[in-house]
C-alpha cells in the first residue's frame, strides 16, 4: 500500500478543516486507492503535536492538552527518526514568513503542497530558485488551491499551455470574498460594513479583510496564472484599485480597522448609487497576455453576463485562447470557504500519490 505522511503547519479554518475532511476519506482512499494517508504531525505557529501514526477524531483536544513549543528542525529530525514514507508538508497558514521554509523542507525529502500562496508571487529569483530546488530534489510542489479554492483553474491553464494552446487572455471574479460580498451589496440594502461582517462571519476573508478589499489577494492569483504562462511579472507591475480609504490602511491594527470599518459605507453607497437598473458591481482581475497588462479593478456588469449573474461567493474564470477565439472556456463555482478549499488540498495530496513509484 502507498503511504503518504502530512505534516500540517497552519490549524486555522482550512487547516482544521482538511484533518477532518482527510480522516473522514481514509478508510475509503485505503479500500478503493490502495492509498493510506497519515497525519503524524500537526502545528501552528507556536506549537505541535506528534501522533505516530496519525492524528484522530479528537485532536483538537490532543493538540491543547500535548501540543508542545518547537524548531521546525525538531520536526523535520522527528520525520527523519520515524522513517515517514513520503512525507509531505502542506502550508495552510496565511504566513508570510514560512514559505522561506519550503527550501530546507525541500531538502530535507519533504513535497510541498500549499493552500497559502505568498511562495508564488514573492520575487521571481525566488520563483525559479524554488523550482530548482525541486528539480534537483525530485520533490513536487503542488497549489492548486492558491488561485479558485477547489477549482480546477492551474491545472488547466497548465494542460492548455503545455499542450501547445495559445492562450490569449484571463478574466476572472478570483476571489469568493469580494465575489460574496459584492453578489451581496449590488442586490440588497444592507450597508458596506454589514455585509463585510457576514462574509469574515462565513469564513470567507483573509484573518485581516483588508488584504481582500485592497486587491493585493486578487494580484496575487493574477500573478500566479501569468507566471503558469511564462510571464516574467512582480507583483509591483500589477495595477490594483485598492478599496481600503487611506485612514484604514495596514498602518493600523486589524482591531482598529473592525472597530472603524462603517467608514466604507458612505464611499459604496454612491457608487451603488450610480449604477443602472441593469448593473452590478463586480470585482475582477484581467490578464492580456499580449501585452503583458494585469489589472485588477472594480466594474460595473450587466446583470444579464456570466459575471454579473454570480450567486453567492462564487467566482468565475474566462480563459480565452486562439482556438476557443471569442467564446471562452469558463470555470465557474463555489470560490471560497474552508471546505472547498480543504478539499482542493485533498485533491493536491491524491494529485501527488498518482505522482510517486
Amino acid at each position: 500500500m502507498k503511504k503518504i505522511n502530512i505534516v500540517l503547519f497552519g490549524t486555522g479554518n482550512v487547516g482544521s478543516t482538511l484533518i477532518n475532511q482527510v480522516l473522514a476519506a481514509r478508510e475509503n482512499l485505503q479500500l478503493e486507492q490502495d492509498l493510506q494517508v497519515n497525519i503524524p504531525v500537526i502545528a501552528n505557529s507556536t506549537t505541535a503535536f506528534f501522533d505516530q501514526q496519525t492524528v484522530t477524531p479528537s485532536w483538537g483536544t490532543d493538540f491543547q492538552a500535548f501540543g508542545f513549543p518547537y524548531k521546525l528542525e525538531e520536526i523535520i529530525h522527528l520525520v527523519k527518526e520515524q522513517g515517514y514514507e513520503n512525507p509531505v508538508a502542506i502550508d495552510a497558514t496565511a504566513s508570510e514568513t514560512f514559505v522561506d521554509h519550503y527550501k530546507l523542507l525541500i531538502e530535507e525529502g519533504f513535497h510541498i503542497i500549499a493552500a497559502n500562496k505568498v511562495a508564488n508571487t514573492l520575487s521571481s529569483e525566488f520563483y525559479e530558485d524554488l523550482r530548482k530546488a525541486l528539480k534537483k530534489h525530485k520533490k513536487f510542489f503542488f497549489y492548486e488551491t492558491n488561485v479558485g479554492a477547489g477549482l480546477p483553474i492551474i491545472q488547466t491553464l497548465q494542460g492548455l499551455h503545455q499542450a501547445g494552446e495559445k492562450i490569449t487572455r484571463v478574466r476572472g471574479v478570483f476571489s469568493g470574498s469580494l465575489s460574496y460580498i459584492f453578489n451581496t451589496f449590488s442586490e440588497g440594502s444592507k450597508n458596506f460594513s454589514e455585509i463585510l461582517t457576514e462574509a469574515e462571519e462565513k469564513g470567507f476573508t483573509e484573518p485581516d479583510p483588508r488584504v481582500d478589499l485592497s486587491g493585493k489577494d486578487v494580484g496575487r492569483k493574477l500573478l500566479i496564472l501569468a507566471r503558469e504562462l511564462k510571464l516574467k511579472k512582480e507583483l509591483s507591475e500589477i495595477k490594483i484599485e485598492d478599496l481600503v480609504p487611506k485612514h484604514l490602511n495596514g498602518k493600523s491594527s486589524v482591531k482598529d480597522f473592525q472597530s472603524k470599518k462603517q467608514d466604507l459605507d458612505k464611499d459604496f453607497s454612491r457608487i451603488k448609487s450610480e449604477l443602472k437598473e441593469d448593473e452590478v458591481l463586480r470585482h475582477v482581475g484581467e490578464l492580456e497576455i499580449a501585452s503583458g497588462k494585469l489589472e485588477v479593478k472594480l466594474v460595473k456588469e450587466s446583470k444579464k453576463s456570466p459575471f454579473g449573474s454570480l450567486r453567492n461567493a462564487d467566482s468565475s474564470f474566462e480563459i480565452y485562447t486562439e482556438s476557443y477565439g471569442d467564446q471562452p472556456l469558463v470555470i465557474q463555482g463555489a470560490g471560497a470557504g474552508a471546505a472547498v478549499t480543504a478539499r482542493g488540498v485533498v485533491a493536491d495530496v491524491l494529485r501527488l500519490s498518482e505522482r510517486l513509484n
